[in-house]
């Protein structure tokens, strides 16, 4: 696993820290969870998409977790990821709430925010 970047947004009060990955096995998925909250023990949720390229039987595996989320983050960031053709990759985001609710809207765009970001970040490096 190599972290290729990372980016920080805010929005009211939330802060969401999104982190681009690139893969070699589904695995490293966990570790890559467990540095995150290790990494932001404030953070309530962990939200994930992978994308990974299986050369055994030539087809793309993919997974998302919203982990408790509202909104469905994980899928929002599967189709980030899709829609960027990254297909070795993991994409989290974790959040730290800020008191402010951001209702199921808010959390998605904020998520897609987040994932689109970190991924700007990533074309520009």
């Amino acid at each position: 696993m190599q972290e290729l970047a990372a980016v920080k947004l805010t929005v009211q009060h939330s802060r969401f820290f999104a982190h681009l990955y690139k893969l070699e096995k589904t695995e490293e998925i966990e570790d890559i969870i467990k540095s995150n909250r290790k990494s932001y023990k404030k953070a309530n949720h962990h939200c994930y998409a992978l994308r990974l390229f299986n050369n055994s039987n030539q087809q793309i595996i993919e997974s998302f977790k919203d982990d408790g989320e509202v909104g469905h983050p994980g899928r929002v960031l599967l189709e980030i990821l899709k829609k960027h053709n990254l297909n070795q990759h993991v994409l989290i985001v974790s959040r730290i709430f800020g008191g402010i609710k951001l209702g199921v809207g808010g959390v998605s765009r904020a998520f897609r925010n987040a994932g689109e970001g970190v991924i700007e970040q990533y074309k520009l490096s």
